[in-house]
Order: structure tokens, then sequence, then C-alpha cells
């Protein structure tokens, strides 16, 4: 009885503790350990004891777009475990399985340790740590994190911060410079506007592209990032800056009006049913001349050295009536799971992994920028100068890039990607019903409808706002989002 009470609670992973005695300790440690856990250093000794028993962590993220990140990520992933004594796996899993893959572990409360996704997973807050810790400390080593990355982690109402974000993605337009040349506009389309007209000429003039307008009007991310694009650059949003409902809206009737014009006068059917390697797969066909994409199928031309890789150019986000914005492609976020056996592991190597960045940036081909820009700077820079010094380094590799791009500086848009570059759930944050919302794919779904005819914009518009206000609802009465007093 005297030994039991003499034992302590200690946590073993998120959610389970276990009470170790005395003896048990002294028997399990034995040796130095145990001596000095008799001689008073009990409490910390067991606390390292319980950790040893945990020395695993089990990664899941995506397969990178770009196949050489995944050449240098899995091998510095096995390299850090071996370095801290820790038995280190990772798993891939393919863009439009991350949700689904999700949504299984989540279900049977068991999976991996640390996990990834491409956009906020905000809409799974209630199911992961809050990694305040760990931002705050990256913030402590290499400055404030990008503004648009802090909105894709953070919410507000609940102050918590559901995910650690190593890296963002930004979305140029990729075009084919001769098809746009032929119609007239040699350095690609600066509007919306604009990349009607060209679409509309790049039909009537070269019929060999299939689809002069390569935005996807279907369920996958492209399709998601390129449709809230052009409700934004029309100054439409699911909300505001406020989380309340905005939907239903002249400017986004509009915005639907536009796609559906763009999708009956420069596009065709085949974008109703894209994935997200669709459009890329096009371009590098010559089937279309434009795409709403990251760099990524251009390095799949160039990896596999096609001659369309030297056509390939780039413009920064389309102007539109009211503004001129592009979704981040990519948002890279990292949770940790609740049922997690491995939190503290997973800590550990997120931070790590910023700590490493430029190498990581570099191993991307510069798909990956940088969450927090400092992370990429040298590492005398004194903290106060690192952001703007890992900014430098950032333009300067866009504009020279290291990877034989022809001419040298054909990514220099990307220099001031940051400027034009916006969060899911713009003007507001990326709280649990936009997480919700992107998901689900309620915005492409409701250009798919109009531009095919089975609704009027107008009627697209109205239903959706009614599927947005029940989304919002349903995660206001959570207490996760805020807003509801100035719905529309």
């Amino acid at each position: 009885m005297a030994d039991q009470s003499d034992g302590k609670w200690v946590r073993v992973s998120e959610g389970r503790w276990r009470r170790v005695s005395r003896r048990d300790f002294l028997k399990l440690t034995a040796g130095a350990a145990g001596v000095a856990a008799a001689a008073g250093n009990f409490g910390s000794l067991l606390t390292s004891f319980v950790r040893a028993q945990q020395r695993e962590l089990r990664i899941m993220t995506w397969s990178h777009f770009v196949p050489a990140y995944d050449e240098w990520f899995d091998p510095y992933a096995q390299r850090w475990g071996q370095a801290k004594g820790i038995r280190t796996t990772v798993d891939h899993v393919s863009f439009a399985d991350i949700v689904p893959r999700a949504n299984a572990e989540v279900a049977a409360q068991s999976g991996h340790d640390v996990y990834f996704f491409l956009s906020p997973p905000s809409a799974f807050e209630q199911q992961v740590l809050d990694l305040a810790d760990i931002n705050r400390e990256a913030e402590r080593r290499y400055g404030p994190m990008v503004p648009l990355v802090r909105k894709s982690i953070y919410n507000v109402n609940t102050r918590k911060f559901f995910a650690f974000s190593d890296n963002w993605v930004p979305d140029p337009g990729d075009y084919l410079k001769s098809a746009w040349t032929t119609a007239g506009f040699p350095n690609g389309p600066s509007s919306w506007e604009e990349l009607l007209v060209g679409g509309r000429r790049i039909k009537e003039r070269s019929r060999e592209i299939q689809i002069p307008i390569g935005i996807g009007y279907s369920q996958d991310i492209d399709s998601n990032m390129a449709t809230h694009a052009i409700m934004w650059s029309f100054g439409s949003s699911e909300q505001d800056a406020n989380e309340n409902v905005t939907l239903n809206s002249e400017e986004t009737v509009r915005a639907v009006e536009f796609g559906a014009t763009l999708f009956r006068d420069a596009m065709n059917p085949a974008v109703l049913s894209w994935n997200a390697a669709s459009n890329n797969q096009a371009l590098n066909a010559r089937q279309t001349a434009y795409i709403l994409n990251s760099i990524s199928a251009y390095r799949t031309a160039q990896d596999n050295r096609l001659p369309v890789a030297d056509d390939i150019n780039f413009v920064g986000a389309l102007r539109g009536p009211r503004a001129r914005w592009a979704c981040e492609h990519v948002m890279g976020c990292w949770v940790i799971w609740r049922f997690s056996r491995n939190p503290d592991n997973a800590k550990a190597f997120l931070l790590d992994l910023v700590d490493n960045y430029r190498e990581a940036t570099i191993n991307s081909k510069l798909y990956n920028f940088p969450s927090f820009m400092g992370s990429v700077a040298e590492k005398k820079v004194p903290l106060a100068d690192k952001p703007e010094e890992g900014r430098k380094w950032v333009r300067a590799a866009v504009t020279n890039d290291p990877f034989g791009s022809t001419p040298r500086n054909k990514l220099a848009i990307l220099r001031d990607a940051e400027e034009w570059s916006t969060n899911v759930g713009h003007p507001g944050p990326a709280n649990p019903a936009m997480g919700e919302i992107f998901d689900t794919f309620v915005i492409p779904d409701m250009f798919a409808k109009a531009a095919t005819g089975q609704l009027t914009p107008q009627r697209a518009v109205a239903e959706t706002d009614r599927r947005v206000k029940e989304i919002f609802t349903k995660w206001r009465r959570l207490g996760l989002v805020g807003g509801g007093g100035r719905d529309r």
C-alpha cells in the first residue's frame, strides 16, 4: 500500500496516464538511473523513462507535385530520427486522398502522430492539439510568419493554433507564350477580361488547342482556388473580415455570370471532371493555353525535357472589376492529432524542419515558399533582420532560377507573390466553416451549375448561400466561428 501511494501519475501520451511506483521504476531503470531516482530525482527521471518508451514518430504527408522534394524529405526524416534515436516512418497519400484519409484516422481515433494538409484544416480543429507553443517558438527564432499563413492556422474565436505551417505556395497563371502572342497578348493576360478576350481568340486562331482556358469547375483543389480568385476579384466572398456571411450579393452573381461566359466561350465540359493533375497535364500536352496553378506543371515539363517547357511563362494574379487576388495554391499545414502517441516528437520534428527550410525550398525547386521568411535567411543574421533577409533570398532565387529556366528570370513574377496572394476565407480567416466549404467544394459546384445551365447564376448563388449559411450556423453553435450579426 505504501509502495502504491509513493508512485506518481505521468502522461504517457495525449489523454493517457499511468501510475508507476518507485519500486517498479527502480526495477525498470536499474543502475545509475535507479540510484539517482532514489536520491530524490524520481520525478524527472520517471518522466524521461516514460518518454523513452515513445521513441517513435509516424508521419503522414502528401506525394509532392515536385518529386524531387520527396526524394529529399524522406531521407531527411530518416536522418532526423536516427540522430534523435527515434524510429521515424514516413507515409505518403495522394493529394485527393488527404481529407478522406484524415477523416478515417479521426473516425478510428488512431493513425499518424503528425499529419499534413494542403489547405487549412480548420474543420478538424476539435480533433487536434493546440500548437501555440511551436508557432511561438518558430517566431522567436525567425520572426513573424507570413500574414496569410497566420489567418490559415489560427482561430481568433478559440485562440487556438490548430496547425503549424512550414510552407505556402503561390498560384500564378501559367500560359503558353506562343498561343497568347498569336492572340495579341505576348506577355499573357493581366486581367480576367483579357483572359476572356484572349481565350476567344485562341479558340479561333489556334484550333489545335482544345481547351483555350484550362480552369476547372470540378471537385478538386485547383478548381477551388480558381473560382475563389474569380469571386474575390469581382468583390465577392463567403464572409467578411468579421466572419459574417456575405455570399448573397450582386458581386457574387456577376462573378458567376463571368465564370459561365468564360466556360461557354473558352472552355469545354472536360473541366467539369478534372482532378488536380488534369490542368498540368493539359498544359504540358498543349491542350490548353492557360491554367491557374503553381510552377509544378512547368517543373514537370523541365524534368521530362518537354519542348513545351520553354514556351510556358507566368503572370501574377489577374485584375478584376474590384480587386486583384489569387488564392495561395497550397497552404502546407501540419496537425498533431489529439490521439497522437508521440506529440512531443512531432513538435520537435516540425521545428527542426523549419530550421532547415532553405534546404527544403531548394529541394522543392522553389515550389515551397517558407511560412516563416526568416527561416531561409543566413543563420548569422540578427533576428530583427531575418524576415527581410529571407524575402531577399527568395526574390533572388526566383529572379535567377537555379534550375535552368530559359530565360533565367522566368519565375520573376513570384517576387511579389505575397502582395497578390491571400488565404482561404479572405477577407476573414480560414475558420472551420470555411474549411468545410473548401473541403466539400461548395464554390466550384456553384460555378459548374451556372456554367452548364443547370441553374441560372442568380439561382446558383441563392442555393449556395443557403448551403454556406447552414455550414456557418453549425460551426457557430459549437463556438468555433464568430460573426452572425451582419449576415446578408
